[in-house]
């Protein structure tokens, strides 16, 4: 465990080059097991999670050749044995799921426990996941907390409706699909830039899937995939987190490689709270000292309101960011997470630094900004990546020192975050405790 000591009040100002989308290196990751030739992947960021993915992979009998330095990640499944593992998923993190359908895929049958982890948002069941591979043909047993799950052949096509558009459970049903007999027809598909970039990587290794990026997939099964070589997209996530560390702190920053057709939304949510976000070619970029003055409704006595949901929303992971900007906003701002029920509850920790909040329910709050801001003291982060950034963030724009505490989630965010944050001028240190 690690605790934050920051002193705040100063701009950061640089230019940043953004990671590789960790949720794009983790099903792109599970879905190599669906071949046995070689496949590279480019841009793959030193992270936990990637690191726990790739260490279950070698423990399966994966050749694995990755250059952390070049971000090169090179992986041959041809040698893959089920038999010399405990036949269980790696727990402590939610992309777990994502090795459900190919493993099973490839072994046929396959244990798993029911109980995987993840940020505490709230309950995160996989009775989605569990349900539509039932469909596709798994035989699935549970005994106390293990589920067996088995298929005589190969998944079986089917059309699909799942009553929410579910990321993994998208992503798990796509590799079950691409290699089942017929035509899958996935409606209320997740479209998230990470099941895009899924999508892709399987196209350039033989799947012919149509609908990418809609909420309706048709995926034709083939007999076989080949290897590939693809590049993972730049994090949206980590260049919206740098933009908005500039705008919060004043300072000036230029975000490189910031996938400029993925942020039309999100620039249109910055500006509801007063900050102006400019594109130049692919390079994003925030101005120092933004007015934070949002833009008049036409609608009299509206608050302006910032809602995250499934993409093309704003994404829920997102959502904590805009909360932390909003501090500085001139006028009150209304959120709703429509996805998590507990992905609001840390913001009591933002009243530490003089935010004025208050939570309506579970799913929305209301922020009475500007706020004076001052050192937060002593402050708890909860096990929910955003969330802790986000307090990093009000830490970073308030004068004195602050001290965060179980900060571990910063480590499975981005790579090297503390120190591209010193690189931008940010007076940061850790404390092992």
């Amino acid at each position: 465990m690690s605790d934050l000591k920051i002193i705040g009040g100063n701009p950061l100002n640089g230019t940043i080059t953004p990671s590789g989308n960790k949720n794009s290196v983790l099903p792109a990751l599970c879905a190599t097991v669906l071949t046995d030739d070689p496949v590279t992947l480019h841009k793959v960021p030193d992270l936990v999670d990637v690191n726990k993915i790739v260490d279950t992979l070698e423990d399966l009998g994966a050749d694995i050749n990755w250059n952390k330095n070049k971000q090169t990640l090179k992986i041959c499944n041809k040698d893959l044995r089920l038999k010399n593992t405990k036949q269980s998923l790696p727990l402590g993190m939610r992309a777990s799921l994502l090795l459900i359908s190919p493993v099973l895929s490839r072994f046929k049958k396959l244990s798993i426990e029911e109980k995987i982890g993840g940020c505490t948002l709230g309950i995160r069941e996989i009775d989605p996941h569990i349900q539509m591979l039932k469909n596709m043909g798994v035989s699935i047993k549970k005994h106390n907390s293990l589920i067996t799950l088995s298929i005589k052949d190969s998944y079986t096509a089917v059309n699909l409706w799942p009553d929410y558009a579910s990321v993994t459970g998208t992503e798990n049903i796509i590799m079950a699909a691409v290699l089942a007999t017929g035509t899958t027809v996935l409606n209320n598909a997740a479209a998230e830039p990470h099941v895009q970039d899924l999508c892709n990587l399987l196209t350039k290794m033989g799947a012919k899937i149509e609908g990418i990026g809609s909420s309706k997939l048709v995926i034709h099964g083939v007999r076989k995939l080949t290897g590939a070589e693809f590049t993972i997209s730049s994090d949206h996530h980590e260049i919206t987190t740098f933009l908005a560390l500039g705008a919060m702190t004043g300072g000036r920053i230029k975000v490189k490689d910031a996938e400029p057709k993925l942020f039309p939304l999100i620039i249109s949510e910055f500006k509801k709270l007063g900050v102006e976000i400019k594109y130049e070619a692919n390079t994003a970029l925030v101005e120092a000292d933004q007015n934070f003055i949002p833009p008049t409704p036409f609608t009299e006595n509206f608050i302006p309101r910032i809602q995250a949901a499934p993409w093309p929303y704003l994404p829920a992971d997102l959502l904590p960011l805009m909360v932390a900007l909003s501090l500085r906003t001139k006028g009150p701002t209304r959120f709703w997470n429509k996805v998590y029920e507990a992905g609001l509850f840390w913001v009591s920790e933002l009243l530490k630094f003089g935010a004025k909040i208050e939570i309506c329910d579970p799913h929305r709050i209301l922020v009475l900004g500007p706020t004076n801001l001052h050192s937060g003291g002593k402050v708890d982060c909860p096990y929910i990546i955003r969330a802790t950034v986000a307090l990093m963030m009000t830490a970073l724009a308030s004068p004195g020192e602050t001290l965060l505490t179980n900060t571990e989630t910063i480590h499975r965010a981005h790579p090297n975050f503390i120190q591209n944050l010193r690189k931008l001028g940010a007076d940061i240190q850790e404390i092992n405790v």
